[in-house]
């Protein structure tokens, strides 16, 4: 098998949740477990850190890693969804894995996921396990992928964990509330291992706290805690959060043997995207016009983003926008500005929203727009439509933007 017939083959072979949705959501660990015997249980000979939360995870992931590698540090790291290359997902010190290792590994596993039943996270999870172990990785980077509790990741016991914080997302799997996903996302907190909270909520702090307290578990809120100021390459006004969580992480983690100086913290803040290739949060594509685009998909990394969006002058406002059939578009449409011109478009998954529903949905909200058949078609529209002293905005969802870049 090529490289390409295997992608094939995992696409389609294996239910995968960004793109068909909840039909690929197991709500156990049990296949991860039996996965991970089969592969003789390559994520306990590794050191891991293990990043959950609702957004950020992907940002104070990738900063958390480069931070690492600057302070001599083999570091894997394992994220997703991915934007252009299924390798994106699996990395060491910013490589992504290699064609030939991926191949190799469907090969010598395919009559295991054959009958297995495994899902496509699941395989991925155990895939990145398996590298790491390989690869003689120092520590390894796990970012969640939904959730906490039942996430495949969650079979691992880390040096640290880390939630960024809770918002209202993936509500059909863990909670309509703030609490209920906080209790979710609580799942990663293990015995007497350290926990950093990125954002302190009063809905979920009592969670956080009970859950930490009953695993005897040291919890360090990151944003109570004074911290030295830092600068990082990855732009945007929520990265602040997002880097003061990172900073709290490292203060723990020199409490356990790592040996990182302010030099390292600082460099590898500034250098994320060089050192672990990290694309499509507030990314600058090309000036005048100012085109930027951005994976904030759910409410409150919209909010946030808008906000900043929104300081920025401009002449004119163009927006590409399309999101999965499951969003809940009526909690983000009052956060979108409506002085905008609207390119309606279906992202390129089996999940994404028809252009013409998208289009109407805000038409009657009073947004003005067109829908266009492609994420492409609609990016070229606004191109052609553009001044240069305006802005065209790129996004809705991961798979908009994975489009574009």
């Amino acid at each position: 098998m090529t490289y390409q017939d295997t992608l094939n083959w995992m696409f389609s072979k294996l239910p995968m949740y960004q793109r068909q949705g909840k039909t690929a959501f197991k709500a156990n660990l049990d296949n991860s477990i039996r996965f991970a015997h089969h592969l003789n249980n390559p994520q306990n000979r590794i050191k891991t850190i293990h990043v959950g939360g609702t957004n950020g995870k992907g940002s104070t992931s990738n900063m958390l890693a480069s931070v690492l590698q600057e302070a001599g540090y083999k570091v894997g790291l394992f994220t997703s969804p991915h934007l252009k290359d299924f390798r994106e997902r699996i990395r060491v010190n910013g490589e992504m894995v290699s064609k030939e290792y991926v191949v190799n590994f469907i090969q010598h596993n395919k009559g295991y996921l054959d009958i297995s039943g495994l899902s496509f996270f699941e395989m991925t999870s155990g895939m990145a396990f398996n590298y790491f172990w390989n690869e003689k990785v120092d520590v390894a980077i796990i970012e969640v992928g939904l959730g906490g509790r039942l996430d495949s990741t969650n079979i691992i016991t880390p040096e640290l964990a880390i939630i960024t914080n809770i918002g209202l997302d993936h509500t059909q799997f863990l909670g309509d509330t703030l609490d209920k996903i906080a209790y979710e996302k609580a799942g990663i907190i293990k015995n007497q291992i350290p926990i950093v909270i990125g954002k302190t909520q009063a809905e979920t702090k009592p969670i956080f706290q009970e859950v930490a307290k009953s695993l005897e578990a040291a919890i360090f809120f990151a944003d109570q805690i004074v911290h030295s100021h830092y600068e990082s390459d990855l732009k945007g006004t929520y990265q602040y959060e997002n880097i003061q969580t990172v900073v709290q992480a490292i203060e723990v983690l020199k409490t356990q043997n790592f040996i990182i100086a302010d030099t390292h913290v600082k460099n590898g803040l500034l250098q994320v995207v060089r050192n672990t290739g990290f694309q499509g949060r507030w990314q600058v594509l090309q000036q005048n016009p100012l085109i930027i685009c951005d994976t904030a998909h759910n409410s409150e990394g919209l909010k946030v983003v808008m906000e900043q969006l929104m300081n920025l002058p401009y002449q004119a406002l163009h927006v590409v926008f399309g999101v999965v059939n499951d969003k809940d578009i009526a909690s983000i449409l009052p956060l979108l500005p409506k002085n905008a011109r609207y390119y309606f478009c279906k992202p390129d998954v089996p999940r994404g929203l028809d252009e013409n529903i998208l289009r109407n949905t805000f038409k009657e909200q009073g947004f003005q727009g067109n829908a266009y058949s492609s994420v492409n078609d609609a990016f070229t529209a606004a191109k052609n439509t553009a001044q240069a002293g305006d802005i065209i905005y790129i996004g809705g969802s991961t798979f908009v933007v994975a489009e574009i870049i």
